[in-house]
């Protein structure tokens, strides 16, 4: 076995400034998601239970087998928005009678569970994520319809999330609705387009029109049970297919009609897998506060893949990018790490090999993020480094084997691209508190506005306002530096979350698996045309 060496001195000075430094980013990170899971606070916490009713985390608990992890994606959606973090939805991969289903769960003591823009990207998202994985769909669903008065941005985007139910089950991928409350006007067509519905008794409300609405419109006098209730939806309607005494029965009735499903995956269970040689705690001191501080990517693989076996892949020929084999969780994968941050030519066609071989072998690839970019200057420039750069990205763009990426250092301008961002449809990317990314560095973006600034004024024949510049490079640092952070990048969903290090392997672990549900297969050449 090719067993990796680890050089790290976990009782050194070095590595304690690190670890210190990631655990003040967690601590931040913890009081976020903390705010997530309080929903709407706990005046609406109480009020709801006091109703007899369970939180949306309560319910998904009740849902899932026990004792197995829910990967819960997007908590921090709506971070930084004038919208209650988490975005009054709770989507997530959970085990339902040994089946992995993908999870969304409206929370109703925020807003009523009412849907704002933040809510309708994590929504999307999900569906996403099942469509590509082939992962059974349950929604938990209480909610008052579209937050009003953000229709003008959920209205016209939000019918495709009934798009999404209609080709989900046209693919064959099973769609649950358990209904415990309001599932009014829009909402009322996720139960409508589901192939299984649950609804609770005396709480279940579906109806295209609440009375209010029907009197307005028609002057028809209607309570809400004649006109959407549960027991009218399962005896007249016919829209409930299960008729539930109280939450926990409806929750009993949708695990077995998963346990019904008759549901597969395309690939079997790899079976128990050795753990890594080195421990996952160490993985808190590795990288450095300072991300212009070079770090060794493969002390990050030692402690994730299996027995921290890894068989590098042209390991003297592009340095600066590690690549090689491995498993984790007993899934082979092909792993993409930057090591000195800079992308040069001979790394770009090194990716591009790597990435065609995976392929040939249907392997999933995971990319390790630590990049400012494709190398720029005269000589490389010269050399073809925006040919070779463009290589990288066609077969990342191209390729067909699932994409797992994490941020963990830096992540900057067209290297983001390279190492399958976000807009590069990687089944999965989550962040480090580590990590940061943007179109540049935050000192480098300033010092390009200034240097043109300087040379826009040179050209005027005007004298350059050192006082003003210093002052706009300033404030420019400070706005670039607090957009790339994880959180700001997270609230937006441009990751499915920000990760402890320490569970990375875990993560990624609950990805593979959700992954081989469908068929992994690459692409057979059908990469474009490669410049040479």
């Amino acid at each position: 076995m090719t067993v990796l060496s680890s050089t790290l001195d976990s009782d050194g000075p070095e590595y304690a400034a690190h670890r210190a430094a990631m655990l003040g980013k967690l601590a931040a990170l913890d009081a976020e998601h903390a705010k997530a899971v309080a929903g709407g606070g706990p005046k609406y916490v109480e009020r709801h239970h006091r109703r007899g009713k369970l939180l949306a985390r309560e319910r998904i608990e009740l849902l899932l087998d026990p004792d197995t992890p829910f990967l819960e994606l997007s908590p921090l959606a709506g971070w930084g928005s004038d919208y209650q973090v988490g975005a009054s939805l709770v989507t997530g991969i959970g085990v339902i009678e040994g089946v992995e289903c993908l999870v969304t769960a409206n929370d109703p003591t925020v807003r009523g569970g009412a849907s704002n823009p933040w809510t309708l990207k994590k929504a999307l998202r999900a569906n996403e994520i099942a469509f590509a994985n082939r992962l059974p769909c349950v929604s938990l669903v209480e909610s008052g319809g579209a937050d009003l008065p953000s229709q003008k941005e959920i209205f016209i985007p939000g019918g495709a999330l009934f798009k999404d139910l209609t080709r989900l089950s046209a693919a064959g991928i099973p769609t649950i609705a358990v209904v415990f409350g309001n599932s009014t006007a829009g909402g009322a067509y996720i139960p409508g387009m589901s192939d299984h519905v649950i609804m609770v008794k005396e709480r279940a409300k579906v109806f295209l029109g609440g009375p209010p609405l029907v009197k307005m419109a028609t002057g028809e006098e209607s309570d809400d049970e004649s006109l959407g209730g549960a027991e009218m939806h399962a005896r007249t309607s016919g829209l409930a297919d299960y008729f539930a005494t109280d939450e926990q029965d409806a929750l009993r009735q949708a695990r077995r009609v998963v346990h019904r499903l008759n549901w597969r995956k395309a690939h079997p269970d790899p079976g128990p897998a050795e753990p890594p040689a080195y421990a996952e705690d160490e993985l808190l001191g590795i990288v450095p506060d300072d991300l212009k501080t070079p770090f060794d990517p493969r002390e990050v693989i030692a402690r994730i893949v299996d027995a921290s076996d890894f068989d590098e892949f042209k390991p003297l020929y592009g340095p600066s990018l590690v690549t090689g084999w491995a498993r984790l969780h007993g899934y082979p994968v092909g792993i993409l790490a930057n090591a000195q941050g800079v992308l040069f030519s001979a790394e770009s066609q090194k990716a591009a090999q790597f990435i065609q071989l995976a392929n040939q072998r249907d392997i999933p690839l995971v990319f390790l993020h630590n990049t400012t970019g494709y190398m720029v200057g005269k000589q490389y420039e010269q050399g073809g480094i925006i040919k070779h750069g463009a290589m990288m990205i066609n077969a990342v763009s191209n390729s067909r084997v699932p994409h797992l990426s994490v941020l963990v250092g830096a992540s900057y301008g067209a290297g983001h691209y390279g190492m399958c961002g976000r807009a590069y449809d990687p089944r999965f990317l989550f962040a480090w508190p580590s990590s940061k990314s943007a179109v540049m560095g935050p000192q480098q973006l300033a010092g390009v506005l200034s240097l043109v600034a300087r040379a826009s004024a040179e050209a005027k024949g005007r004298p350059y306002d050192e006082e003003a510049d210093a002052s706009l490079r300033a404030m420019v640092e400070q706005q670039i530096e607090s957009e790339s952070l994880p959180m700001f990048l997270s609230g937006r969903l441009y990751d499915d979350g920000v990760i402890d290090p320490r569970d990375t392997r875990t993560v990624l672990g609950l990805c593979l698996s959700a992954i081989h549900t469908a068929p992994v297969e690459g692409a057979r050449g059908g990469f474009g045309i490669f410049r040479m």
